[in-house]
């Protein structure tokens, strides 16, 4: 498992940070979507490679965007040690919904690619 983990990384280290900030939204998106549908098992496992890939990023931007991204990364772990709670609450769980799509957005936008392809 390690060993698994320690390769995702180093793949993901590999991309730039446009790129990994892409993952990141594109994460939290699939998290809203996920949210909306009954997978807490899919909501679980993108929440925590979303919090590896925060971790992985974090330090190689800059300092607000940083800040902004560890903030994230704590609020996902904030509902992972609430998660079951929050799942059966559909207005928690709508909530979540809202929030991740949100921050997907706010990520997209940091990372530059839509701006890239103009």
């Amino acid at each position: 498992m390690n060993q698994k983990l320690d390769e995702k990384q180093a793949r993901f280290q590999s991309e730039n940070t446009s790129h990994r900030l892409g993952h990141i939204a594109s994460n939290l998106a699939r998290l809203r979507t996920f949210c909306d549908t009954a997978y807490p098992e899919a909501v679980e496992s993108v929440a925590d490679e979303t919090i590896c890939f925060i971790e992985w990023t974090a330090a190689e931007i800059e300092p607000e965007y940083a800040e902004e991204l560890v903030n994230i990364q704590v609020q996902i772990a904030r509902w992972k040690l609430r998660f079951d709670s929050l799942w059966s609450n559909e207005s928690e769980r709508k909530n979540m919904s809202e929030q991740a799509s949100a921050w997907s957005e706010r990520i997209l936008d940091m990372s530059g690619l839509l701006s890239e392809s103009i």
